[in-house]
């Protein structure tokens, strides 16, 4: 399996080389060069599979240049009940006639990040060994990714995580989670402004070829594409659990901010997954929504980035979104580098509202898209508790009353959770009068004592601090 960049770039690089890599040299992102196709009777096959043996499944397809053996023993290590709490490792709950929350967040930080994130971690230190080598990890995290990065590269050989976070907007857990490791090869940086200054920060680092060729920097946000390739996996294993046989469609509602959990049931569905719909949830800051709405993608400013509680998707630049645009696009890199770097370098956004490939997102490719308020938010974790007993956070709110919005009759809608309520708890005890339940294991997080360190949201700041810490 050959991997591309969206951007033309001519090389052509197996997995492994792009697993440390992160950003393809022209600062594209990775894909395949072709979506692997699976009909009905592997479907049939990996049904009854336990998970880690799916993961397996669906992983080996993408990656040939890790023994067939070594891969399967690094899903059997990572997917466990000990770690993910369940036999299932994410188990789906019919709410009501036809819609399902689908868990993704039994993980050691309480998130669906740590679906992909402890398989990411496993697979960092088994192909560093491989090459006798180390990585620096620079991320930037709105509030989950980085408590999952740092949880699942503690104390692994030959890495190092700096991880970036916009200061003062993520929850008081959230930020317990991440600056109370005392790891010496944590580094915690809280950059003034807002997340989009985070990650356009690690984009720049990542487009310095000599520094992060000198550092040997690597990434684990989404734009990792084994990030997303772990979390494909879950769409198939909500779609068995959801379905009797595989001659039944089924649609996903995802809470969205950067692109790229709903980018990977895409990739599912590219694969032949039965995915009638993928409905894209976002929160007041609708960039994802107005595009799928009008065809008119618009970024915004930080000043205009609003804070809202729904933290992890205050995001005006959806990384991963040009994955997607490229398969939109007919996979045509100039056409890609034109609205990528021309237009949104130049202007801020792109309009393909008048081009006959915008239609193709909901014909084709099967996305709707939704928005929430605060109001929306409060209202739905009051119904959901009041009419099920089921206590959600407020990301799996939006996702909630997006996929209302978006039923079929006969149709499965399985909305994917973002997170445990305790991770916000302020929202939910505005709605519901009540702190949510705390796992001992967190019990006075906030505590506890912080390593963190404060940078302008300037990118030679940053390198110059990663630097300071390995050289």
């Amino acid at each position: 399996m050959n991997y591309l960049s969206t951007r033309g770039h001519a090389d052509r690089k197996r997995f492994c080389e792009i697993l440390l890599e992160g950003l393809a040299p022209d600062g594209g992102l990775y894909l395949p060069e072709t979506y692997p196709q699976v009909d009905t009777a592997t479907l049939a096959a990996w049904r009854t599979l336990p998970y880690n043996e799916l993961a397996f499944e669906i992983l080996s397809l993408y990656i040939d240049d890790i023994p067939a053996a070594d891969l399967k023993a690094i899903c059997a290590k990572t997917y466990t009940a000990e770690v993910f709490g369940t036999d299932e490792i994410v188990p789906l709950r019919e709410l009501e006639d036809g819609v399902y929350l689908e868990a993704l967040s039994n993980g050691p930080t309480l998130a669906f990040k740590d679906m992909a994130m402890q398989l990411l971690g496993n697979l960092f230190e088994y192909e560093l060994a491989r090459r006798g080598a180390e990585l620096n990890i620079l991320g930037a995290t709105s509030g989950d990714t980085g408590s999952a990065a740092e949880y699942a590269m503690r104390g692994k050989k030959g890495v190092r995580v700096f991880m970036t976070s916009p200061d003062g907007r993520m929850s008081p857990f959230q930020q317990a989670q991440m600056f109370s490791l005392q790891d010496a090869n944590i580094h915690n940086i809280a950059i003034t402004g807002v997340f989009d200054d985070c990650q356009d920060i690690v984009k720049a680092v990542s487009n310095d070829l000599g520094f992060k060729r000198k550092y040997r920097i690597g990434t684990v946000n989404s734009i990792n594409w084994a990030r997303l390739l772990a979390q494909v996996v879950y769409y198939f294993a909500g779609y068995f659990q959801a379905t009797a046989s595989n001659d039944k469609p089924v649609s996903f509602t995802v809470p969205s901010g950067n692109f790229g959990n709903v980018c990977a049931g895409h990739v599912a569905r590219m694969m032949g997954l039965p995915i009638q719909t993928l409905v894209v949830a976002t929160n007041e800051n609708d960039v994802l929504d107005e595009f799928f709405r009008t065809g008119v993608y618009r970024v915004r400013a930080a000043v205009d980035t609003h804070e809202t509680s729904s933290p992890s998707m205050d995001i005006s630049k959806a990384s991963n979104f040009e994955r997607f645009v490229f398969d939109l696009v007919g996979r045509d890199s100039a056409r890609l580098r034109q609205l990528f770097v021309d237009d949104l370098g130049l202007t801020g956004s792109f309009d393909l509202s008048a081009d006959p490939a915008f239609k193709q997102a909901a014909e084709r490719f099967g996305f709707r898209s939704g928005r929430s308020t605060h109001a929306d938010r409060l209202a739905m974790i009051r119904d959901t508790e009041k009419r099920f007993a089921t206590l959600i956070d407020p990301h799996t709110a939006d996702g909630l009353k997006a996929a209302r919005e978006q039923l079929t009759p006969g149709v499965p809608m399985v909305v994917l959770e973002t997170a445990l309520p305790i991770k916000f708890a302020a929202t939910v005890v505005e709605a519901l009068g009540e702190e949510p339940a705390r796992p001992k294991k967190f019990e006075g997080i906030e505590a506890l004592p912080k390593r963190v360190v404060q940078l302008p949201a300037d990118a030679e700041a940053v390198k110059a601090y990663i630097a300071q810490h390995c050289d």
